[in-house]
């Protein structure tokens, strides 16, 4: 791909193909969601409630020149979501207090020079049941294998296919409600990311293609529904689910992730 380091230009599917200087302004917006989520770590334990920790990271992400990308977008007036046990996403932050045994994903998108930075991680709260640690292990695996297909010349539904394949191997159900998306100076832009499909299929993956890869993955069935907030989505036959979400980057040879987290914390459980 020959391209000025500037430029942002179209393929064919009208998806953008960014360069160096994209990359870098990824690399930043990245680090920062990373870092803030980094920064909750010893925070998320019993008894904490959520909008304490949103607070956290809106004052963590303007502190460092960042802007939380969620608050006023659409109407949500927050920097993060925060979806405990079957809230599968979109949960909204509140005067709600963790308890032990919860798992917790917390979403946080910034916007840095304008662009943004995409990602989420699911948090143990104290001592966990065996189900819930298998189920976020196994999302976090479900993540990883979308990650490593990733590449130029596969397609989308290589992405899909291995995040699906593992998924239904452990007997777990794949969200289709929701999917991973594009992004850069827009928050969502082309292509989505559909966490099911089969090889081959879709659109074909190729250098300079920016977008989110961010499976929300059920011990029980699929289905889900919208609460009447308009935002809170939640398993239909109240079983747990888990999400995590990588921001990422097609380079010549694989992918770059822009999210990963600077201190190793990317999988609990977490050092305090």
């Amino acid at each position: 791909m020959d391209m000025e380091v500037s430029d942002v230009i179209l393929d064919a599917s009208g998806i953008k193909l960014h360069g160096p200087d994209a990359f870098e302004g990824m690399r930043r917006a990245g680090q920062l969601a990373a870092a803030a989520l980094d920064m909750l770590v010893p925070h998320v334990v019993p008894g904490a409630r959520t909008i304490d920790l949103d607070t956290m990271v809106y004052e963590f992400v303007r502190e460092r020149g960042g802007v939380p990308a969620t608050v006023f977008y659409k109407g949500y007036s927050h920097s993060s979501c925060i979806s405990i046990n079957h809230v599968v996403c979109h949960g909204i932050p509140s005067t709600k207090k963790l308890v032990k045994g919860d798992i917790a994903n917390i979403d946080i998108t910034v916007i840095v020079d304008g662009w943004h930075g995409d990602t989420s991680r699911m948090f143990l709260v104290g001592d966990v049941p065996l189900k819930a640690r298998r189920l976020v292990d196994i999302t976090y695996e479900c993540l990883m294998r979308g990650i490593a297909a990733a590449k130029p010349g596969n397609r989308l539904g290589d992405i899909g296919h291995a995040i699906q394949s593992y998924a239904e191997e452990q007997r777990c159900g794949i969200v289709r409600d929701f999917c991973g998306h594009g992004l850069g100076r827009m928050f969502h832009d082309e292509p989505s990311v559909v966490h099911v499909g089969k090889p081959g299929r879709g659109v074909m993956l190729k250098p300079g293609m920016f977008f989110t890869i961010e499976p929300m993955i059920n011990l029980g069935r699929a289905d889900v529904k919208v609460l009447d907030d308009g935002w809170t989505a939640v398993t239909r036959d109240r079983s747990l689910s888990a999400q995590f979400e990588h921001s990422i980057g097609i380079t010549e040879t694989g992918c770059e992730i822009f999210t990963k987290s600077p201190t190793g914390l990317d999988h609990p459980p977490y050092a305090v």
